[in-house]
């Protein structure tokens, strides 16, 4: 299949069993499933309005092990924003997004303009809690980026999580629009674009 450059590529990292598939299908089909099933690599697609025309979300989950790094690499390359996400359960979790962040920075090289966010995920199990919502915090302002914490199980923060990510896409307008409806804030942006109409 020819690569379609209105294809709008999100990558999801992050351990095994962290809850990445659990995010991405709850944002794809609003579906959770409890059991835990190893991804090798899935790619799913999404709709979304882009520069006011439609582009297809394309969004890449990733394996948790590290036994594909020629994968990794080329999800890098191809990838134009990402996901890293840990559980709120295992600072092992946050730990290895490390060498996933220093390679998205050596592959991507200037990151300031990539969008990527810190997500911790399975913030409904705070008895189990490991990393606090502050240490997810002062670990993306370390790597310049946003953060959001988000429980896939009860759809906590989903959506938001890939609105914010598109938001944060500064070289073309991409936003999430279910259902043909526009937010407010869209179309307060759009109103402030300008338009000028020749006559």
């Amino acid at each position: 299949m020819p690569e379609q450059s209105n294809d709008y590529r999100v990558v999801v990292f992050g351990a095994g069993g962290v809850g990445k598939s659990s995010l991405v299908l709850r944002f794809v089909k609003g579906t959770f499933r409890e059991s835990y099933i190893p991804t090798i690599e899935d790619t799913y697609r999404q709709v979304i309005s882009c520069d006011k025309s439609i582009c297809t979300l394309q969004i890449t989950d990733t394996t948790g092990s590290h036994q594909f790094p020629a994968m990794q690499r080329l999800s890098i390359s191809k990838g134009h924003a990402f996901i890293l996400v840990y559980s709120v359960t295992s600072r092992q979790s946050l730990e290895e997004l490390k060498p996933i962040y220093e390679q998205i920075c050596q592959i991507k090289g200037d990151i300031e303009s990539i969008p990527i966010m810190l997500v911790g995920n399975k913030n409904d199990e705070n008895q189990n809690r490991e990393v606090d919502s502050s240490e997810g915090e002062a670990m993306a302002k370390k790597w310049k980026c946003a953060f959001m914490e988000t429980s896939a199980k009860l759809n906590h923060n989903v959506k938001e999580l890939f609105q914010e990510l598109l938001n944060l896409e500064k070289r073309r307008t991409v936003s999430l629009q279910i259902d043909g409806k526009k937010s407010k804030q869209q179309k307060r942006k759009e109103k402030l674009k300008g338009k000028c109409v020749v006559m």
